[in-house]
């Protein structure tokens, strides 16, 4: 089954995904912010990331964009899981290399089709 990095500052948030991506059978590791969740990334590979954006130390969009430098995370699924909508801030987003944007609260059977639908 695919692994999935879940980055967002609210612990609470970190808990929810985890607890739905684990229950439909994905190997998930938790980051509290862009920074921590780069390391991580540096260490281990991934088969999606999903990242919230108003996040402290670095933001998902900054986050984003370091990952897409890797090499090893050019073609890797970004989903970014946010309370934000506004327009400019999806292409903020896309223009970072973001795949996909999901609208929080979410729906755990819409996260997890979206999840099925990019992963392929």
């Amino acid at each position: 089954m695919a692994t999935i990095l879940a980055v967002d500052d609210s612990a609470s948030m970190r808990q929810m995904v985890a607890f739905t991506l684990k229950g439909a059978g994905y190997d998930v590791q938790e980051a509290c912010d862009g920074s921590e969740a780069l390391g991580i990334a540096k260490q281990q590979k991934f088969d999606l990331v999903l990242s919230d954006v108003n996040m402290p130390v670095m933001d998902g969009i900054e986050f984003v964009t370091e990952l897409r430098k890797l090499n090893e995370y050019k073609f890797v699924p970004v989903l970014m899981l946010t309370t934000e909508s506004a327009g400019d801030k999806k292409m903020e987003g896309k223009k970072a290399g973001a795949t996909g944007w999901i609208i929080k609260p979410f729906n755990p059977d819409q996260l997890l089709n979206t999840i099925k639908k990019v992963l392929g």
